[in-house]
């Protein structure tokens, strides 16, 4: 987590936080309940772990002025609405809905319980207590793309893919305009395994790539089942949502990793204060939310060197992955040439860019 950003932050508003916390003067000897749902075990070395750091962040910043609760390997659907409901009836004044699949049930909770403060992640749907909040990851995964463009000695780079949502799409797309650019050999092989979490099955969906000669894998599930297979087999892979450079000390290119932690506690304190409104926020590289700390030895340094300035240049706000000209598989400009792709164009993302082999399942 990035202990910098919020040192800094912590400065800016001390005098604040203190005020804050007087204004919860009549329980000011009770602790703020803020509890956490998690789609997979918060074990997953991947996206639920790194939304349980934040929460232990949240703990760390606050002290005993702040109880949290987790609930992890829920299920998206009936399951989720029970989980959220308990939650808000025990007295947690901000409830984190951390998976796409929890979007419905949040919004049906959210309206049961007026004076709870909902956020849901990579969601859509808003209210006057439910706001939405999602990461830049595209901008990391077209890093990726880059490396794995570059390091390729097949010129076959594949996907493991979770669920056919925006999120994911755009993803797979960002990884696309990488490859097209520096590589335009290169194809991009996406499986859907339909889970965000399946050791079993992301090892062999990365293992039947690799078969196919595949030598580059990326992620969009949660378990370090396919860096592990790459290690195996002498192939290379990305990190999905922590550095994963551990479980394939030889596979590892890089990890593109979430840091949640500025932004929950950030939330959290607003919720205090009383200043919190709903809002869709997206966080990326510029507000180290998004980040790619290092590359692994199978990386030239010129290609280091290369990725670490488009990344300068995606924080610095002078390049978007998503700037146009852009086409789908049609062959159709989504994106005209110059412009960049709005947010609300990307949240709803339901199409593969030119280049992405197959078709989004239904």
């Amino acid at each position: 987590m990035n202990y910098s950003r919020i040192k800094t932050w912590l400065l800016a508003t001390a005098a604040i936080l203190v005020c804050g916390f007087t204004g919860l003067s009549a329980h000011a000897d009770e602790p703020f309940k803020v509890a956490f749902v998690y789609v997979g075990p918060i074990g997953d070395h991947g996206w639920s772990y790194q939304h349980d750091q934040s929460r232990v962040a949240l703990e760390e910043h606050f002290g005993d002025k702040v109880k949290t609760t987790y609930v992890e390997n829920v299920p998206e659907g009936a399951d989720a609405e029970r989980v959220i409901r308990n939650l808000a009836k025990s007295g947690n004044k901000v409830i984190f809905t951390t998976s796409f699949g929890f979007m419905n049930p949040t919004a049906k909770v959210a309206k049961m319980f007026p004076k709870t403060v909902f956020l849901h992640a990579t969601g859509y749907k808003l209210g006057k207590n439910l706001g939405t909040y999602l990461s830049r990851t595209y901008e990391g995964r077209y890093i990726a793309g880059y490396v794995a463009s570059q390091v390729t000695k097949t010129n076959k780079i594949g996907y493991i893919a979770s669920f056919p949502i925006p999120e994911v799409i755009r993803d797979i797309n960002a990884v696309q305009l990488a490859l097209s650019k520096y590589n335009p050999e290169a194809e991009l092989k996406v499986v859907w395994v339909n889970t965000w979490f399946d050791p079993g099955k992301e090892a062999d969906a990365a293992n039947a790539m690799m078969d196919q000669g595949v030598d580059v894998i990326l992620q969009h599930t949660d378990s370090p089942a396919a860096m592990q297979a790459a290690e195996r087999r002498g192939k290379y892979a990305v990190g999905q949502a922590s550095d994963m450079s551990h479980f394939g000390p030889n596979a590892h290119l890089m990890s593109v990793i979430d840091d949640w932690s500025w932004y929950t506690i950030h939330t959290v304190q607003s919720v205090m204060e009383g200043n919190w409104k709903s809002e869709d926020f997206w966080g990326g590289m510029k507000e180290d939310m998004i980040l790619v700390p290092s590359f692994g030895p199978a990386v030239p340094e010129a290609v280091a060197a290369h990725a670490n300035e488009l990344i300068t240049t995606i924080k610095d706000g002078s390049f978007s992955p998503f700037t146009g000209p852009i086409k789908d598989q049609s062959g159709e400009i989504t994106v005209p040439a110059g412009e960049v792709m709005a947010d609300k164009d990307l949240a709803g993302m339901n199409y593969y860019v030119e280049g992405v082999e197959g078709s989004i399942p239904h």
